[in-house]
């Protein structure tokens, strides 16, 4: 750890440090986007040939099973993010080996915790299903799709891991191309398996899990081949002070994910419960928030994806003590975020019956569900922008404590009260309500943070 080697890359050489902050955003953040999109659309990709091959039931199965896949992206953010922020500031210090040795680190913790997640969830697994949802009128769908996808949740977490430290490393095309094939070659083998092989939805998690396993192993052969920083023997063992310390810079994307998986949980159960309780029906609410769901990842996968491209920028700038370049990455990314924030708010708020139509069709009581779901849950979804890229920003410059403060605002300190407060009073109707009032709420409160945050980097301008 206190180790000053410096080597290979420096302030003078490493284009984070004197490139035009804006060709950068653009090389960091677009293939950050895409890989974003892409892990997103493993689960949307199913859901979509499941809703035409199999019925509702079938992706309502897909999203009792989405809490897995949000367990380990959170654990996969932890190892990864965190990485991905230590290694760049230390970086920026020109401590090149250091860097280097988060990664070998990393390999192993990303191993380690996906075959522990793996174990786990089989041993506990009809009643982690019932936990996160499912009924006994589609138990076995959840039974078939959930059982197949734990099998490769430690190729998932490699993926999702490496794939932040192909950014840090100068690679984002890397990172978005490792994604990107593994996406394609998922949306060739979904019909197939579905239509041609009658495998349901099994065929759909058998199709997701061969794609993520291609995607970590070029990811792997790209960090032992092609990498500036490159998986070592000697650095595969853990240090476990390090892996501390570049974790807890990793806490508040754990935070984020992991929030989102209890959110899940709680929104499954509770609209189950309501929709039971009314003329909608807890299969068809689940089914069509399902949906709603996976459209609300796209764009705040979009918004991820900048904030995240930005954080290498960030990160390196803050170690080699550029204010100036540190501000203006976040404005334009901040800028850029809100932009899409806003294009997503017009289609799900004016079109949302096209958005809907993309996952099949249902009955009347279906669509009527699905179409109000999302004008209201989504409502908020405009102001998302400002608060992913804000909380990004505090964790790329080390103020982990805050990060992890921030994050947790959305979906820990207000949607899940909501959630299970709000529909005390107005059924399931308070369910949609809770999505907007946490997102303009969490919105306002980032922005406060973030202006007192400007003021500091002005002040340091002028110190420097």
């Amino acid at each position: 750890m206190g180790e000053t080697i410096i080597t290979k890359q420096n302030d003078m050489d490493n284009p984070l440090g004197i490139e035009p902050v804006g060709k950068l955003l653009k090389s960091f953040a677009l293939p950050s986007v895409a890989a974003f999109l892409v892990n997103n659309l493993y689960n949307i990709v199913d859901q979509i040939f499941i809703g035409q091959g199999v019925g509702y039931q079938g992706n309502a199965a897909t999203t009792v099973a989405f809490p897995i896949v949000t367990i380990v992206l959170s654990l996969s953010m932890l190892v990864g993010a965190g990485g991905s922020a230590y290694a760049s500031i230390r970086l920026g210090e020109g401590k090149f080996s250091i860097a280097e040795k988060v990664l070998g680190n990393m390999m192993t913790i990303l191993i380690i915790v996906g075959l522990l997640l793996c174990g786990i969830g089989f041993l506990f697994f009809e009643p982690m299903l019932r936990l996160f949802g499912a009924k006994d009128t589609i138990m076995e769908y959840a039974k078939d799709y959930s059982s197949i996808i734990l099998l490769g949740v430690p190729f998932m977490m490699v993926g999702a891991g490496l794939s932040n430290m192909a950014r840090t490393d100068g690679s984002p095309k890397m990172a978005m191309l490792s994604m990107l094939v593994g996406a394609v070659l998922n949306t060739v083998l979904d019909p197939i398996y579905i239509f041609v092989f009658k495998w349901g939805v099994k065929g759909a998690a058998i199709a997701t899990i061969t794609s993520q396993i291609l995607s970590a192993i070029i990811l792997v052969w790209y960090f032992r081949r092609k990498g500036k920083m490159r998986l070592k023997k000697q650095y595969l063992k853990p240090e476990w002070q390090l892996i501390i310390a570049f974790c807890s810079l990793g806490v508040s994307s754990f935070i984020v994910q992991i929030a989102n998986t209890l959110l899940q949980v709680i929104l499954n159960n509770s609209l189950v419960y309501y929709g039971d309780a009314c003329s909608v029906g807890g299969d068809v609410a689940l089914s069509a928030m399902g949906i709603v769901l996976k459209v609300s990842a796209i764009l705040i996968g979009i918004n991820i994806g900048i904030g995240t491209g930005a954080q290498p920028i960030v990160g390196f700038n803050y170690g080699a003590k550029k204010p100036q370049r540190i501000k203006d990455t976040y404005l334009l990314s901040v800028k850029i975020a809100s932009i899409c924030s806003i294009i997503g708010w017009i289609g799900c708020v004016f079109f949302p019956k096209y958005l809907l139509m993309i996952f099949g069709s249902g009955d009347a009581n279906f669509m009527n569900f699905a179409v109000k779901s999302m004008q209201v849950y989504m409502f908020g979804i405009f102001i998302s922008g400002i608060q992913i890229v804000s909380t990004g920003y505090f964790q790329a410059t080390g103020q982990a404590l805050k990060a992890s403060i921030l994050s947790m605002l959305r979906q820990v300190i207000l949607l899940i009260p909501l959630i299970i407060i709000f529909p005390l009073f107005w059924g399931l109707d308070g369910i949609l309500v809770a999505g907007p009032v946490a997102d303009i709420a969490s919105g306002l409160i980032v922005s406060f943070f973030i202006l007192k945050e400007m003021k500091r980097l002005n002040h340091w301008m002028k110190e420097v």
